[in-house]
Formats: structure tokens, sequence, C-alpha cells
């Protein structure tokens, strides 16, 4: 299970780079090329969804980055910080669940 955890956000995080878009670009090539009949306002629609989730990621990648390199900045800067959630963000959405909510038992 732990493989397929790993191997899905690896692959979130590549669908935000932009092979994403040339690997699209290709297939669509490819495509028109191989099937030009089978393009019709189906294929379009696709494809056109396609490109939408890869914009999409690409922004949601963007923003997450941002609020990381805003939050690391912060942490240096708080002696109060604990040093623990420095690399918080490397781990698996899973086991950041699991730890934000041992906090908040914790606190109460």
């Amino acid at each position: 299970m732990d493989f397929f955890r790993t191997a899905l956000t690896r692959i979130g995080v590549l669908m935000a780079r932009p092979a994403a878009f040339l690997i699209l670009a290709l297939y669509t090539i490819t495509w028109a090329i191989c099937e030009p009949k089978t393009l019709d306002w189906h294929g379009y629609a696709t494809l056109a969804t396609w490109m939408m989730t890869l914009f999409i990621q690409r922004a949601e990648h963007r923003d997450t980055q941002a609020i990381h390199a805003k939050l690391d900045e912060l942490l240096r800067h708080d002696p109060r910080a604990r040093t623990s959630l420095e690399h918080e963000d490397e781990e698996e959405p899973e086991v950041i669940e699991r730890h934000r909510r041992r906090d908040q038992e914790r606190k109460g």
C-alpha cells in the first residue's frame, strides 16, 4: 500500500511539470495522425478536460509550493517553532493527517 501512496503522490507532482503538457501535445499529435477519424467532438472534449486538469494541477502545485516557502521562512525565524515540522511537507498526506489529528487531540 505504501508503494501506491508514494507513486500517486509522485505522479501528482509530475503532472504539475511542463513535461506533462508536452506529453499531452505528443499524445494529441499521435492521435490526430493515427486515428484522425476518431478525433471528433468527444475526442476534443477529452483533450480539453486533460488540458484543464493539467492547468489546475500546475496552479495548485505552484500555490502549495509558495505556501510552503512562506511557512518555512516563518518557522526559521520563530524560536518557539518546533523543528520537527520542518520536513513535514515531504511526508505522505496520510502521515500528515495522522500527525495533525494527534496534535489536535493533545491540545484537547
